[in-house]
């Protein structure tokens, strides 16, 4: 029903579209597809919940490539047409959708046979999904809201140089995406049975995604210059090159706190996290604002940065208590050497000479690999007093 008036409120935007039947139908094509896309999160959700990911990565990587393949097909032996390719890749929602449920049913427990309806957990699910609806809107807004400020505020062209580098660097996301998603049902579970291997898995996370994103995000800081001027123009890296400095640093921050963030909403406390970002939220407006109205887009890329620092801190505080620890444990030798490994990557930056960049990245991939190879070892249990 909430996709048939989205529809509805489509079709009257495009009433002045040139081929308007052509994009009505691309409309219609679009929206048909967004409960088959619901539901596959659902039944994607029982896959992990069952760490089934060599099922989600088969199905994954078809699907993928019919994106990209179907349109393609429709175009060459079809016919250029909008609808005919939204309603591609609506069908392939679809057939997608009918995988995910067909392996997820397999993997239900015996009890799969008997529809049964409990409405003492409707209560509990939409206290939860609704929070988690918060923070899947909120955040989400903090991340866009920039560009919609240094449109108003400077001008479409600050646009284009500020949102190059942000999309560059939020790729990254793939990495801690991917580890979370194994993360989430192994903490919910270990959290639900009080498992003493909770935080040894916390903080080999962590140190994981440490060791594998210091060497990217540092590349990215430190050949700033250099890959924009190759892929775009000299012109434009002297615009966005220290952009992409600050944002290589920020998302490399950002990226660590998907790891606290996924623990606390596992442990069945996603209201807490909502919390954060509604209460970061006018905050955040105030800075970009007004560091966007003083400093142009170095500004809100500062606050951009300041926004990813501040809510990486705060995510690392509140998981303490679900990992049974204290706070005192983020005060110690390891995590001095940690940021004292990041913060010499990142002064790289300083240095002019391209040769002595690419000497000054090699140490810290030398620095990095040691710490993957010791998380081959098995994890010892020890608890912090």
């Amino acid at each position: 029903l909430l996709m048939a008036g989205v529809a509805a409120w489509g079709v009257s935007l495009i009433q002045a579209v040139p081929d308007r039947q052509e994009a009505i139908a691309a409309v219609y094509g679009m929206s048909a597809a967004m409960p088959a896309i619901v539901l596959t999160s659902a039944f994607r959700g029982i896959l992990e919940a069952r760490h089934a990911f060599g099922i989600i990565n088969l199905i994954r990587i078809p699907m993928g490539l019919f994106t990209f393949l179907g349109p393609l097909a429709v175009v060459v032996y079809a016919a250029p047409r909008l609808d005919l390719i939204a309603w591609t890749l609506a069908l392939g929602r679809v057939l997608g959708c009918a995988v995910h449920a067909y392996y997820a049913w397999r993997l239900l427990p015996s009890e799969r046979g008997t529809l049964v309806v409990q409405l003492s957990l409707l209560r509990p699910l939409c206290v939860s999904g609704g929070w988690m609806t918060v923070s899947n809107i909120v955040s989400p807004f903090m991340g866009y809201v920039d560009r919609f400020v240094i449109g108003g505020l400077l001008s479409a062209s600050a646009v284009a140089y500020y949102v190059t580098p942000n999309e560059l660097v939020t790729k990254l996301w793939i990495v801690p995406g991917a580890l979370t998603a194994v993360l989430f049902p192994t903490f919910a579970k270990q959290i639900a049975q009080r498992d003493a291997q909770t935080w040894p898995l916390f903080k080999r996370a962590v140190q994981g995604l440490f060791a594998i994103l210091l060497p990217m995000a540092v590349a990215l800081a430190l050949f700033s210059h250099e890959l924009l001027s190759a892929w775009i123009s000299p012109v434009f890296s002297n615009n966005s090159a220290t952009l992409l400095q600050i944002f290589a640093l920020g998302i490399f921050f950002n990226c660590l706190a998907h790891v606290p963030f996924t623990l606390i909403q596992s442990a069945g406390s996603p209201r807490l996290t909502a919390l954060i970002h509604t209460a970061e939220l006018p905050f955040f407006l105030v800075a970009l604002w007004w560091l966007t109205y003083s400093y142009g887009i170095l500004g809100a890329a500062i606050a951009w940065l300041l926004r990813m620092v501040l809510d990486s801190g705060v995510m690392f505080i509140l998981s303490v208590p679900f990992l049974g620890q204290s706070t005192k444990m983020w005060i110690n030798a390891s995590v001095a050497r940690h940021a004292a490994l990041a913060l010499v990557g990142f002064s790289g930056v300083l240095v002019t000479s391209v040769t002595l960049r690419t000497l000054w990245w090699a140490g810290i991939v030398c620095a990095a690999i040691p710490l993957l190879l010791r998380l081959g070892r098995p994890p010892r249990l020890r608890h912090s007093s």
